[in-house]
């Protein structure tokens, strides 16, 4: 049976967007042409401009195209420690998914390319700090204001606080992919490990004295 149209339709919306990451990915945005996207997606020119408008729009659904795995993130990041029992248990768990949403090849690629488009797209770029990273620090703040409620850390400044955290989990693994590449992935353990480092430092300057004599 052949696919209705609206498959028809999908099946070729998603291949116009894996061609054209792939070539932005490898050629970057200005050395890509639309009818380079066309041949590698199997469709003609004139398909990609049904989908899109110009190229600058199917760019950009790109690139902002990992924003629901990012909220999935937040979203579970909120609820863990919104509940917690053990606040340092809890920060590892947080900090070990952290790593992995970010250090997935396909999101380090995507942040490589905004970041060597960023003059050329300036508001794409901030909206996708503003949406992705910067949501989840924000968040995390929030999150960090209300376990000081709780008396569970010690801090007058949580969105400090939650950036603070954000670069001992992220700062060593992140600049290495972004200047070395991720030929040479992390393993699973080594970046445990250094999730769990940067919760011990970030608990050794925020947590709460102990109550107990």
């Amino acid at each position: 049976m052949e696919p209705r149209d609206g498959t028809q339709s999908a099946l070729k919306h998603k291949a116009i967007i894996d061609a054209a990451t792939a070539l932005f990915l490898s050629k970057g945005y200005q050395d890509t042409s639309v009818e380079e996207i066309a041949a590698r997606a199997v469709v003609g020119k004139q398909t990609v401009y049904k989908h899109f408008a110009d190229k600058q729009q199917l760019f950009s659904e790109i690139i902002l195209g990992n924003i629901a795995t990012a909220e999935g993130f937040t979203a579970a990041a909120a609820g863990i420690l919104r509940g917690t029992d053990d606040l340092e248990r809890d920060l590892r768990e947080v900090a070990r998914r952290y790593l992995v949403a970010v250090m997935q090849p396909s999101v380090l690629q995507l942040r490589r390319l905004i970041i060597a488009e960023a003059d050329r797209f300036p508001g794409l770029a901030r909206t996708y700090y503003e949406r992705i990273p910067g949501h989840t620090v924000t968040t995390l703040g929030s999150c960090f204001r209300d376990l000081a409620e709780r008396g569970l850390l010690q801090t007058d400044e949580p969105a400090l606080a939650a950036s603070h955290f954000a670069w001992l989990v992220l700062g060593q693994p992140l600049n290495q992919a972004m200047f070395c590449g991720y030929a040479d992935p992390f393993s699973t353990s080594e970046l445990d490990h250094l999730a769990d480092a940067a919760v011990r430092v970030f608990l050794a300057a925020y947590a709460a004295p102990d109550p107990r004599p």
